[in-house]
């Protein structure tokens, strides 16, 4: 443990995150998302949900300002009545940091993108459309 660092970040993830450079993308799956099958660096974060996991990535990890929509989300697919809640939550945590910029991705364009992604974190986030992609910017003090 170190103080500071939300626990909830592991060892392995907090390595990711530095690695990671302006530009890089990470994707914060939902349980539902074939995280395994997509990821070229898959981290767990079993047991927690997307928004908790968020809140502490963002405490760390700077968006992206140099591009237009430095967060993106899969969108719901045409005619899939599912509602998303979680989106507002989400929203509320970046405002915390940034002026949320999001962009709303369809399904299958958001797996190709998955599978470009620096890493994917699976949680057993629950929400239905609750993926998230943060891309990384810099640190400019």
């Amino acid at each position: 443990m170190l103080k500071g660092i939300p626990s909830i970040l592991s060892p392995e993830l907090l390595k990711v995150l530095m690695e990671m450079g302006h530009g890089d993308e990470i994707i914060l799956a939902d349980g539902n998302f074939p995280a395994a099958s997509h990821a070229n660096r898959l981290l767990r974060c079993d047991g927690h949900g997307v928004p908790e996991l968020l809140k502490a990535v963002l405490s760390l990890y700077p968006l992206d300002t140099y591009g237009n929509e430095p967060v993106a989300l899969m969108a719901v697919v045409p005619g899939d009545p599912v509602e998303t809640p979680i989106w507002s939550e989400y929203e509320g945590i970046i405002r915390e940091h940034t002026t949320p910029a999001i962009e709303y991705v369809e399904r299958f364009a958001f797996y190709e993108r998955a599978k470009k992604a620096y890493a994917i974190v699976a949680t057993s986030e629950k929400a239905l459309y609750a993926n998230i992609i943060l891309r990384k910017g810099v640190i400019s003090e």
